[in-house]
């Protein structure tokens, strides 16, 4: 999502979200990125906008370019992944949202983007349900919810289901469980859409958690996006010594 109407140049929002998608890990280590004409389609950008985007990304080391090859990431997360139980972290995500409440803004069937394809697993010509939710704690927006999971689930992921329960309850319920999931806390400035939803400033900071879930199967069957507004939102992790169980827990802060 770019926005035609500020400040920041186009060229730099497309930057801004390609990096963050490589620093996330949603384009990992030596995965192709779109070609120039491939990001201008994408964004109804011109060619030369969409250059400029990557040669931006190789200029800070993220992306190296290379002839008949194309654009490939480079980078690589310099730190380990910490470990914690699963079993936990969705017990403090369905607490979590039982203190919130839920509106549901959207519930659609379409073709994937590209990142969210490679996350899925999906084909490109496959179709997925992309669900728009904001979470408000006591009647203030705090969270700006994007999930997505494969079309096969389209007759799961309603609006009247999400209305209901988390999504990843609904999700267990039709027998989809998490017993492996990726995530990943990044910051990043709020669009023009999402300031709106969450009753911010545009640009202003959001902290960001990019979550893949699997199956016993090890089948990736939920993307979600979670974009929580930083001055009411914290994450807090209970630390204990090795071989203790390392506990997420997610925090609203709304003092």
């Amino acid at each position: 999502m770019i926005d035609r109407d500020a400040a920041v140049p186009l060229y730099h929002q497309i930057y801004l979200q390609l990096r963050d998608e490589i620093l996330s890990g949603q384009r990992p280590f030596h995965s192709a990125l779109p070609t120039e004409q491939e990001l201008s389609d994408i964004y109804s950008v011109s060619r030369i906008t969409a250059r400029r985007v990557l040669t931006e990304l190789a200029q800070q080391h993220f992306v190296e370019r290379k002839r008949r090859l194309g654009t490939r990431v480079i980078f690589e997360s310099p730190t380990k992944p910490m470990e914690a139980n699963i079993d936990q972290a969705v017990d403090s995500l369905l607490a979590f949202g039982r203190r919130t409440t839920v509106n549901v803004i959207e519930v659609a069937t379409e073709s994937p983007p590209l990142a969210v394809a490679a996350a899925l697993k999906v084909g490109p010509d496959e179709k997925v349900v992309r669900a728009v939710r904001v979470r408000s704690l006591e009647g203030s927006p705090l969270g700006y919810i994007v999930s997505y999971v494969p079309a096969a689930l389209a007759d799961v992921i309603t609006a009247k289901a999400l209305a209901r329960a988390p999504i990843l309850k609904i999700l267990e319920e039709a027998g989809h469980k998490a017993e492996h999931a990726e995530q990943t806390i990044s910051a990043m400035q709020a669009d023009g859409v999402i300031s709106q939803a969450l009753e911010i400033e545009a640009r202003a900071a959001l902290l960001r958690i990019t979550r893949t879930s699997y199956d016993g199967a090890k089948t990736p069957f939920l993307l979600t996006f979670a974009h929580y507004r930083a001055d009411k939102f914290t994450i807090r992790l209970d630390l204990q010594h090795l071989g203790s169980t390392v506990t997420p827990t997610l925090v609203p802060d709304v003092s």
